[in-house]
């Protein structure tokens, strides 16, 4: 089995659905900011529409995965940030038949079919943004965008610490080790 190395933020959504492009809103923030202050070797940013395929292979092989991606709950607090994270093989449940997504498939499914094929991530951090607006149009809602550029410095956070833990260790965290 060949070791996991490196991160990968993949930030998911839509940008002509509103708060729904939230993800990709975060990387556009962290391409700019990592102009200023570069990220750990070994880092990618990217987009991601939130299909299955796309998402596998974007974290296959990476030691740390960060997911950014807008949710819209019922009693939705627009900019509230949730981070939830998973060891490898430990998975979401996917959710129920008739859900509120502007994705056909979500990350749940994604991560069933990735884990069944052997091509999960390692390590993730999923990071769901609360959304007011996922109708057709573009920008974000006030309290949306405001709520960003904290998630930005939080997933910096995150990544420079798995570096650090790598460069301490000799190793990435979450690879087989022999």
């Amino acid at each position: 089995m060949k070791p996991l190395a490196g991160t990968a933020v993949i930030g998911i959504g839509n940008e002509f659905r509103r708060d729904d492009g939230a993800g990709w809103a975060t990387i556009s923030l962290l391409c700019a900011r990592e102009a200023l202050r570069p990220l750990p070797a070994g880092t990618e940013l990217a987009r991601c529409d939130g299909d299955p395929g796309r998402l596998i292979s974007l974290w296959e092989g990476k030691a740390l995965t960060l997911v950014v991606d807008a949710c819209f709950p019922p009693s939705a607090q627009p900019g509230r940030t949730h981070r939830w994270w998973a060891s490898p093989g430990e998975l979401p449940h996917p959710a129920a038949a008739g859900r509120q997504s502007t994705h056909g498939l979500g990350l749940a499914e994604a991560l069933c079919l990735a884990d069944r094929l052997g091509r999960g991530p390692g390590r993730l951090i999923v990071y769901a943004v609360e959304g007011a607006d996922r109708s057709l149009g573009t920008g974000l809602t006030p309290e949306v965008a405001a709520a960003l550029p904290s998630l930005a410095r939080r997933i910096e956070e995150d990544v420079r610490r798995h570096g650090e833990r790598t460069r301490r260790t000799g190793f990435e965290p979450g690879s087989p080790q022999v």
